[in-house]
């Protein structure tokens, strides 16, 4: 009897054991409007902004030194961005990418009939949520409204989306903090609930900075809307530092006139005064705070539930923003502080603590996100897994990166990056601003320009830069490297379907 009794319970521990390995994770996906990495102490140790539940996220989880949105076609940059991360298509094969005849200075070539833009593509099965829709997965959105692919959102099972930017529980942060939290207490009343999808989207911190008054006073930033003078800052309450990369301005036009970013955001318009810079980092960082404020609400909570063990859990941003870096307001340039976007990862079997370069785009989440949950990869889909990153099988998923912005004057700027060398090119404003730049990232990670070496400049930042640290696309020195990346370049063009061509291409290849 005693032998029949052992043998039940080690049949009983086998099975459960089983179960929980093969149990289908849940998934968790925070995305926030407008954020670069160097705001986060993950990426910048000096950063005064404090975010405890992304920094302990990072503890636990892997953190991507090189995660990357590819680019876009619009001014509006989110909606390029989160049609890649629905989709998992590259820049120039997105649905109703809306990309009209070239114009000015540009080289077009037809636009791709292959993909997501032929007749017939379905995002009810090929797009995030379709795809864990029919894996039996209850999906969740909650996000700003507009600029993103409706045809994807519209899929989600469960969908509360608004937009909000102000600084009360009702018209900030918290109001989508509160949807995933009434959406996992309607889940605790479950018997047997499904596994769940949670696209979990936040407004801020992109204009208007609106933040909470408590957070607004503890980074010494006000609601500024004083178009004709700059904000008062307050010693007793400092407001953020300036960036080592800042400038009073760009050193060339960046391609395209009447940019909102660039000269109508509320509370800074042109300005690019110290006043007004750093007060507006201060709303960047108050905005941010209340965002991982409610990360931690959703991550308490399903930890209280005894969820969080089985759910993977990404958080990222749709782009980086500029906020004074190199003279720049948006997110409309291709400097590592806005093509670059932060990526931590945590779940089952992702060694806690551990940092790799990845070389990913956002439009690789799909991808993963069927790898990790043992779904087949849509046929539509261009992105790779970088599953096999977070096992620790590989430290890297490609070796050249490419991005574009075009969503001003034609062809606009393009960027390739391959190991620590970089190389962005502006062919802007009918040919007014033919502009090359390449930075060795290892010796310059902030891509400092000649104007960083202004003493001006230096009182402003306090950051003296080494000699080195320049642009060196006009150092006869690197001339066998700059000519290499330029055909990079081209190659990455070519290979992707960019419609246009800089300056000193080829017309056709």
């Amino acid at each position: 009897m005693l032998k029949s009794v052992l043998i039940l319970l080690v049949v009983s521990y086998t099975s459960l054991m089983y179960a929980a390995k093969t149990q289908r994770p849940n998934i968790l996906f925070v995305i926030v409007d407008d954020q670069s990495p160097y705001d986060l102490k993950v990426y910048d140790p000096s950063s005064p902004l404090e975010t405890p539940a992304i920094t302990r996220l990072a503890g636990e989880g892997m953190v991507f030194d090189g995660a990357y949105h590819m680019g876009s076609w619009s001014g509006a940059v989110c909606t390029p961005s989160r049609h890649m991360v629905m989709t998992g298509r590259t820049v120039w094969h997105l649905p109703k990418r809306g990309q009209k005849a070239a114009r000015n200075n540009a080289k077009p070539r037809p636009a791709p009939t292959n993909g997501l833009g032929a007749p017939g593509y379905d995002p009810s099965v090929s797009s995030m949520p379709g795809v864990f829709n029919h894996a039996g997965y209850i999906t969740m959105r909650t996000c700003k409204r507009g600029n993103s692919y409706e045809g994807a959102n519209a899929v989600f099972q469960i969908r509360n989306d608004a937009t909000k930017r102000g600084g009360t529980r009702e018209s900030g942060s918290y109001w989508h903090g509160q949807q995933v939290m009434d959406f996992l207490g309607e889940r605790e009343k479950q018997t047997d609930p499904k596994p769940f999808l949670i696209y979990y989207g936040f407004s801020h911190p992109h204009d208007v900075r609106d933040g909470t008054p408590d957070l607004l006073r503890k980074y010494g930033a006000t609601n500024h809307k004083d178009r004709d003078n700059p904000p008062v800052l307050r010693p007793e309450v400092p407001a953020p530092d300036l960036q080592v990369n800042y400038l009073p301005e760009h050193p060339f036009h960046h391609g395209h006139p009447g940019l909102r970013d660039e000269v109508k955001v509320s509370g800074v318009w042109e300005r690019r005064d110290e006043a007004t810079i750093r007060n507006e980092l201060g709303r960047e960082y108050a905005c941010s705070e209340n965002i991982d404020h409610q990360l931690e609400r959703v991550l308490e909570k399903l930890e209280a539930m005894g969820e969080l063990d089985n759910t993977y859990v990404i958080y990222t941003a749709d782009h980086g923003m500029a906020i004074g870096r190199h003279g720049l307001q948006g997110k409309q340039n291709l400097y590592e502080h806005t093509w670059r976007v932060p990526m931590i990862v945590k779940g089952p079997g992702i060694e806690a603590g551990k940092r790799v370069q990845g070389n990913i785009y956002l439009l690789d989440v799909l991808p993963t996100l069927c790898d990790l949950a043992g779904i087949d990869i849509p046929d539509a889909v261009e992105g790779a897994s970088f599953a096999p990153i977070l096992r620790g099988e590989k430290q890297t998923l490609r070796e050249v990166l490419y991005g574009v912005y075009c969503g001003g004057t034609k062809p606009g700027m393009r960027s390739v990056r391959k190991g620590d060398w970089k190389l962005i090119k502006y062919d802007v404003l009918d040919g007014e601003v033919q502009e090359t730049q390449l930075f060795n990232l290892a010796q310059n990670p902030h891509e400092l320009l000649q104007q960083h070496h202004a003493e001006d400049v230096i009182d402003f930042t306090g950051n003296r830069p080494r000699i080195e640290q320049v642009d060196v696309a006009e150092d006869a020195r690197f001339s066998a490297k700059l000519k290499e990346m330029e055909a990079l370049l081209l190659s990455e063009m070519i290979r992707l379907d960019d419609p246009y061509r800089l300056w000193n291409q080829p017309e056709k290849e």
